[in-house]
């Protein structure tokens, strides 16, 4: 593993245990993603810096060579808006004069060990400077001002590399982000299927892939997909595996273009966002994980499987054996108390059965799905002498136990609302759509986070909780938050997951003891950041 420069021929060598990637600075400081495959020693890239433009239909820089230099034509390593490429762009700013012209040219970089978390994001990580690399390319576009780092990581021991980007305003003048993608790679040519989870798709020209508007991911759309050399199969082929962490709308998108190459990229959607940048700010985006690997489908999974088991997963969890459970709710739905629970404590045992799961039904007036969320109370109607009671019943029988939550709802029949019908999510003047008789919790709001902290907390705390079900059981519509000003509305649906994350991980940090369990109508909310925080 290792970043070498060449400052002579002016390219980055990026290697992992088994993988190359190249970027060369070219003129004007233009910078183009050269090669990303199997290992390779330094390589003199001269004859891969550029294509010549189409005619007029590419515009070029008249200032490069004897023909001008086309972004439209060339392998950008991170391909921006309007400034004469065509293909889909990863970056677009408008900056104070109205206009969203992007064009990032090469400044400066460093090289250093290790790898660094990213403020307010679930990342990989290394416990050891030494297993992993990092080169970061600060880029700026003159016009308006706008400072791009471009951050890489390669690790010693997996053929991984991640991704990622910081967008800064060093200007006095307020900058708006229109869109930031975490990866972009231009292939040479576009022998490749297109695989997400929804199947393997040949691609074509024009645009293919997969993205979500949900507000989070989930069975609907999954932020993973692949590259697959066509002919390629479980145990042979070139396969590039890229997967988002990060779990709100995302875009992974394969275009194909004139020239018979494809461009790929994946990060924040940008449909319906946009973010402000005030003077001295910095955008952090999402971090994307990329596999190379010659052998096909089964191990690029593998290598997904082995790389997140040790540098995503974090805690005492990321090795431990998981408990045995057993859950109430096809059991008993909202029908049961303390009796009935210890009975099937009692089955469980004799059965081998570690934990028994109180799922939805033991707070507030919860009796149906019509109620309650948001109340996070013991109802003891159902457990008579409070969750202690039945909790030590639990314990005493040598089970551990376990708790439903879904923190991120409210319904509407619920004290919380009828005290802050403000903090569900909804667009002023229109009448939110529900989703199991329910609205969605504006988890943006810090007051909101702190409101269900102060309930959660002392729960978990004074009872003995060894396990937390976090269930999310509608998609985000009418999406708005009371607290956005009108001009950065489009702030939400990022701010919404950024509330999740400071929320869950309080809980997680807090309670290191506790095994959290991501759900969502079962294993729907999977995504790498999901698995960094509750690792179930």
């Amino acid at each position: 593993m290792s970043i070498v420069y060449n400052e002579e021929k002016k390219l980055f060598h990026l290697h992992t245990s088994d993988t190359t990637y190249v970027i060369g600075v070219y003129d004007e400081g233009y910078l183009l993603g050269l090669y990303y495959g199997a290992h390779i020693e330094d390589t003199d890239f001269g004859d891969f810096m550029t294509r010549l433009p189409n005619a007029s239909f590419s515009p070029a820089n008249p200032v490069i060579g004897e023909h001008g230099f086309s972004p439209d034509t060339a392998p950008m390593e991170y391909g921006c808006n309007g400034a004469g490429d065509f293909r889909i762009a990863a970056l677009s700013v408008r900056g104070k004069n109205g206009d969203n012209v992007t064009d990032v040219r090469y400044r400066g970089h460093r090289i250093y060990a290790g790898k660094r978390e990213i403020p307010g994001l679930p990342s990989t990580y290394v416990t050891d400077d030494a297993e992993a690399e990092t080169l970061e390319i600060d880029a700026e576009d003159p016009v308006t001002g706008v400072s791009v780092t471009l951050v890489y990581t390669v690790f010693a021991q997996y053929p991984v590399m991640t991704k990622r980007v910081i967008v800064r305003n060093p200007t006095p003048d307020t900058l708006y982000v229109e869109r930031v993608f975490s990866a972009c790679n231009d292939f040479p040519t576009m022998d490749y299927d297109l695989l997400t989870l929804y199947g393997r798709h040949v691609l074509s020209h024009g645009v293919q892939g997969v993205e979500s508007k949900r507000g989070v991911s989930g069975h609907a759309q999954n932020p993973f997909a692949a590259l697959m050399r066509r002919g390629s199969t479980e145990d042979s082929g070139d396969v590039y595996g890229f997967n988002f962490v990060y779990s709100g709308n995302f875009s992974a998108l394969a275009e194909c273009d004139f020239n018979g190459s494809t461009r790929f990229l994946m990060g924040i959607n940008p449909t319906d966002f946009e973010w402000t940048l005030q003077s001295g700010e910095a955008f952090y985006a999402p971090e994307v994980v990329c596999v190379y690997t010659d052998r096909g489908l089964g191990e690029m999974s593998r290598i997904f499987h082995r790389f997140y088991n040790r540098h995503l997963i974090r805690g005492r969890f990321q090795k431990e054996k998981r408990p045995l459970l057993i859950n109430s709710w096809e059991a008993a739905y909202f029908d049961f108390d303390t009796d009935k629970l210890l009975a099937f404590a009692d089955v469980a045992k004799e059965l081998g059965i570690e934990m028994l799961v109180m799922d939805d039904g033991w707070f507030g007036k919860r009796n149906d799905d019509r109620s309650s969320l948001g109340d996070w109370f013991v109802n003891e109607k159902k457990l008579p002498g409070g969750l202690k009671k039945l909790v030590d019943g639990v314990h005493e029988r040598g089970l551990k136990f376990g708790i439903w939550y879904e923190p991120e709802m409210i319904s509407p029949d619920s004290d919380l609302y009828r005290a802050h019908p403000d903090w569900a999510v909804h667009v002023e003047g229109r009448e939110p759509m529900r989703g199991r008789h329910q609205y969605v919790l504006d988890v943006s709001r810090a007051d909101v986070r702190d409101a269900v902290w102060g309930m959660m907390e002392p729960v978990l705390r004074e009872n003995g909780i060894d396990y937390v079900k976090w269930d999310f059981n509608r998609n985000v519509s009418d999406a708005g938050s009371a607290l956005l000003p009108p001009n950065r509305k489009k702030e939400f649906f990022h701010r919404f997951i950024l509330g999740t994350y400071d929320l869950m991980g309080r809980l997680v940090t807090t309670f290191p003891d506790i095994l959290f369990e991501g759900c969502s109508g079962g294993g729907g909310r999977f995504d790498p950041a999901m698995l960094c925080l509750s690792p179930q």
